[in-house]
């Protein structure tokens, strides 16, 4: 039987590292929704359209030649056959990707061919072999895949979140590397949150606080709730 596990959460709440671990430890595929809306950004970028331009950002968006590894050990984003996995996670595009990721038009792409994806790894076709997939982001839990076997909102305070991001941009969390963090991380979940609710789980979606647990901590929380979850 497959195993589906939606995670959602505000940046800087842990979402890929507990999606990647469950992932491992289950054996299943892991997509990172949040890099194919990057790639949509860099995709669009790229080729100088306007990110204003809803129409025009919409059509490219449905042309875009994306694959994306579900290996929780590997993070490659490829688009029409160039690695773009170093690309999309540049300063640049965090700055730019909320004007995609608002886009209506491009949210219906991307969400349908996200539950492609999902439904394929419930097959033998699929990377996982038919085990499942834990597939992270901001509405999987309420949009994308509202029947999941497991649903996780994860949650933290502001000032952890922020301190969490900047130690992986910059290497440090001093006062200095949080403000240069800031702008991609609170402005990027007040955009999202005009088209997604991420903040506030719904029913039947199981709330985790990593505010004041350590990483092994929060990982074994996951899996707790995942036994609890699962069929």
């Amino acid at each position: 039987m497959s195993l589906v596990i939606a995670l959602d959460g505000p940046s800087g709440s842990g979402k890929s590292t507990v999606g990647r671990h469950l992932a491992r430890v289950h054996g299943l595929g892991y997509l990172d929704t949040g890099a194919m809306f990057r790639a949509a950004a860099w995709y669009c970028h790229d080729r100088g359209i306007d990110l204003t331009d809803a129409d025009a950002v919409t059509a490219a968006v449905a042309a875009l030649p994306l694959e994306q590894d579900l290996d929780p050990d590997s993070t490659r984003v490829a688009v029409d056959g160039v690695d773009v996995t170093d690309a999309i996670r540049t300063t640049e595009i965090s700055t730019h990707v909320s004007k995609v990721a608002t886009n209506l038009g491009v949210r219906a792409e991307l969400k349908a061919r996200q539950r492609a994806i999902i439904a394929r790894e419930a097959t033998a076709d699929g990377w996982s072999g038919g085990r499942g997939i834990v597939a992270e982001g901001r509405d999987i839990t309420t949009v994308v895949a509202p029947d999941a076997d497991v649903r996780v909102l994860l949650v933290a305070r502001a000032e952890a979140r922020l301190a969490r991001r900047a130690l992986e941009l910059h290497g440090t969390a001093d006062a200095g590397a949080i403000e240069a963090t800031r702008d991609q991380v609170l402005r990027r979940d007040a955009d999202d949150s005009t088209v997604s609710q991420f903040h506030a789980a719904a029913d039947g979606v199981v709330t985790l606080d990593s505010s004041h647990l350590s990483l092994p901590e929060t990982l074994a929380a996951a899996e707790r709730i995942v036994a609890e979850q699962r069929p």
